[in-house]
């Protein structure tokens, strides 16, 4: 009887947020159904559209799959719960402005025009979301009271930037006197919005140099398993920052795709160093993207470099010069990247450069070896040097 009023206490005791993320998930889903007849009711270029609006969309199915995932395996981690509210938040704010489009610029009789102008504005909560996550991770919880009273000023600050535009909105609306532009956005000119919407920006600055500092400070007195797990996050911040950010306002499909890419790596590293899924695996990872990128940036400056030369200085053909630079740029490839790869490795993944150094010697070595013994003796030896395992044992079978 005790063992069941305890399990039943147990049962009750555990949140029910799974149900919530669930219906958040599904929610995205939904939301995200509704964008290729939006796209293609507000014309060209719109999202779901394009492919860079399919790539948008990808990225915000990423992000909610993360999120659930976390929430379902760490129920008491909200990460994966803001993960989730930022993908819901964009959806919101995208498929309301494709609506507001349908009703205002092209002057449709829709109902919920208004309803839709005001749910436009939750995008401004997914922006304060991001940085928070990263101040979050990776167990959803901070170290101290000043970090907590942080997070309450800028969130404070993120909600009074959504509700001075929803009131300059209204205002607006029954003023006759807001602005809808072509993607059926508000342009809302009132002092209390635009003060407030700086404010809130101001905030979300703080609220990532905050998060910097945050992950700097934790990784100076980390563990190895938690300096894995802040390497993944860097990477995806630094995808973030060098592909995501950029992209942002440029409409072209490949920028919209670059969009998608450098939005997806974070929530994606989030989710590994979280769940600690082949947390071992990025300093891999790591030398591999940064060697392709230089082998990349330096075949492609020999190859423009050998086109040049050969077709203004040394006046050959167009296509001969082509061909010609297409065949020594393929040629020099692999020589490069094993070399490029070699001087990466000894930078970023120094423990694999070890331990192929161990192997290499160790197979030089074998191709002299005689004595049974001797060479057993070597094996054990290299293994325990480039593997460094708890137990080892070799087995050998004698004809």
């Amino acid at each position: 009887m005790t063992g069941t009023a305890q399990a039943t206490r147990a049962a009750r005791s555990r949140p029910p947020w799974p149900k919530v993320a669930m219906a958040m998930a599904a929610a995205v889903v939904a939301l995200l159904a509704t964008a290729p007849y939006l796209g293609s009711q507000t014309g060209p270029g719109s999202a779901g559209s394009t492919i860079g609006g399919f790539a948008l969309g990808l990225m915000f199915l990423i992000m909610a799959a993360v999120g659930l995932v976390v929430a379902r395996f760490q129920r008491r981690n909200p990460i994966g719960y803001l993960l989730l509210g930022t993908a819901l938040c964009f959806l919101i704010t995208l498929t309301a402005g494709g609506y507001a489009t349908l009703v205002y610029p092209q002057h449709r009789h829709l109902p919920f025009g208004a309803v839709a102008l005001a749910a436009a504005q939750v995008g401004l909560l997914a922006i304060f979301m991001l940085p928070l996550i990263v101040l979050l991770f990776p167990d959803g919880r901070l170290p101290s009271r000043r970090w907590r009273r942080l997070v309450a000023c800028v969130l404070a600050l993120a909600v009074y930037a959504v509700a001075a535009n929803e009131i300059g909105i209204v205002a607006g609306l029954l003023g006759h006197r807001l602005r809808i532009s072509s993607d059926g956005t508000a342009v809302i000119a009132a002092p209390l919005s635009t003060s407030a919407t700086l404010a809130g920006f101001a905030g979300v600055a703080v609220l990532c140099v905050a998060a910097i500092v945050r992950q700097v400070l934790a990784w100076r007195r980390a563990g190895t398993d938690r300096r894995q797990q802040i390497k993944w996050l860097l990477s995806g911040v630094g995808v973030f920052l060098v592909i995501g950010i950029p992209s942002l306002g440029v409409s072209s499909d490949i920028w919209e795709a670059g969009i998608a890419i450098g939005f997806s790596a974070l929530p994606l590293a989030i989710g590994v160093g979280i769940l600690r899924y082949r947390l071992y695996d990025i300093d891999r990872i790591v030398s591999r993207t940064v060697s392709y990128g230089i082998v990349t940036a330096l075949l492609a400056g020999a190859y423009a470099g050998l086109v040049l030369l050969a077709t203004r200085e040394l006046r050959f053909s167009s296509e001969v010069a082509v061909a010609v630079s297409t065949l020594v740029a393929a040629a020099a490839f692999n020589p490069v990247r094993r070399r490029v790869q070699h001087l990466v490795d000894r930078r970023f993944n120094r423990a694999r450069y070890n331990a192929d150094l161990t192997v290499a010697a160790f197979a030089a070595r074998l191709q002299d070896g005689v004595d049974i013994e001797a060479v057993r003796t070597d094996l054990a030896g290299t293994v325990q040097r480039a593997l460094e395992p708890e137990h080892l044992s070799v087995w050998m079978w004698e004809a």
